[in-house]
């Protein structure tokens, strides 16, 4: 079985230090068993959005996993941000992580005894460098992006178990964008919204990724969202055995 994309330049000729995600004959691998699941080539300039799109099962969430650097059981080459991901130990894959990749998570993952700002602030406390590029006052940082997110005033003090869904999406968006990381990756984000919802939100993330100059990999099985991005990607199965 193949994989299918229409990324074009993906064959194009960009260095490690122009790419926030370059990747090679990547493959995940099941511990102890000689199945893999094989990727198809990526590279992702600066700025740029990518839509990934596959039924359930092809891929999606796993590939995510590996981009951020929360799972490593892979072979091939995956660059992110001009830094090998297969040559790092587990401690500096989580500093990348914390320093360069704003990741939101299809649950969210909101932390339920923080407030609304408080979750959004939280990459601001554990990485120096979001901190910095957050300006002089991360809060004020952290509303603005709120506001521009759509999210009431009336929220801000309030903890995830009194938000709506559509609520604890904009907040798990705002943590992701806060500090301006090089790279947003999005999994399945708008799987629990109704169709006018799911646009806007899918519009006002890009919005605010492109303000930042993140780039961003959108992975969702609705064909539906790609018009409102500029690359794609269609993952189909491709299982294979350890040659």
């Amino acid at each position: 079985m193949s994989q299918h994309t229409d990324m074009t330049s993906d064959t194009a000729t960009s260095s490690h230090a122009d790419t926030v995600i370059l990747t090679r004959d990547l493959c995940w691998q099941w511990p102890g068993q000689a199945a893999r699941l094989r990727f198809p080539d990526i590279t992702l300039p600066p700025g740029e959005h990518l839509f990934i799109r596959g039924a359930s099962g092809t891929g999606k969430s796993t590939l995510l996993s590996l981009l951020s650097g929360m799972n490593r059981s892979m072979t091939g080459t995956l660059t992110v941000h001009g830094q090998e991901l297969t040559q790092l130990s587990g401690g500096a894959r989580d500093r990348l992580r914390a320093d360069r990749i704003g990741v939101i998570f299809q649950q969210f993952n909101l932390v339920p005894y923080l407030d609304t700002l408080g979750n959004v602030l939280l990459p601001c406390h554990l990485s120096a460098h979001r901190r910095h590029q957050a300006g002089d006052s991360p809060p004020a940082a952290a509303r603005r992006l709120l506001a521009a997110l759509g999210l009431p005033e009336e929220c801000l003090g309030r903890k995830p178990a009194r938000l709506s869904t559509g609520q604890q999406q904009r907040v798990a968006a705002a943590r992701a964008l806060i500090g301006s990381p090089d790279l947003i990756l999005a999994d399945e984000p708008t799987s629990a919204l109704d169709t006018l919802n799911r646009d806007r939100f899918v519009r006002l993330l890009l919005d605010q990724a492109a303000n930042s100059g993140s780039s961003v990999v959108f992975v969702s099985h609705d064909p539906a969202l790609a018009g409102h991005f500029e690359r794609h990607l269609e993952l189909t199965p491709t299982m294979g055995d350890q040659p």
